[in-house]
């Protein structure tokens, strides 16, 4: 399998940019008022978003950041499939996660962006 080149979180509101490689739409809900052409995602990977139940407590609240981080990363370990894809799919290409929350510092996309470069960085194949 190759790995991505690298990750970047991005908002799904923002333009694409040739260099985004392969844009992945990580939340679990639709982005409000998005057409699926506006949004140029390759794929929805809605099942890497965060449980409904987590998602709800974090609530977007810098204060929970790294225990949401924590408890995110937990999820994933749990459940690996849905990585496996994403990293699959993405084929040694510049992955984009993309997201729709207003908060760029506090946010699934970003979770799930530390978590990757840490497994990948502690990967055998690297």
């Amino acid at each position: 399998m190759q790995l991505p080149s690298r990750i970047q979180c991005k908002r799904v509101y923002d333009a694409r940019d040739d260099s985004d490689g392969y844009r992945a739409l990580v939340d679990r809900a639709w982005p409000r008022g998005m057409k699926k052409d506006h949004v140029a995602a390759d794929h929805w990977f809605r099942q890497l978003a965060p449980s409904t139940a987590l998602r709800k407590w974090f609530g977007h609240d810098p204060q929970r950041w790294e225990e949401f981080q924590c408890r995110y990363h937990e999820e994933l370990e749990a459940n690996p499939e849905p990585v496996e894809a994403l990293l699959k799919t993405c084929a040694g290409r510049p992955l984009t996660l993309l997201y729709a929350a207003r908060d760029t510092e506090h946010n699934n996309a970003l979770a799930l962006k530390n978590y990757l470069e840490a497994r990948l960085k502690n990967s055998p194949s690297r």
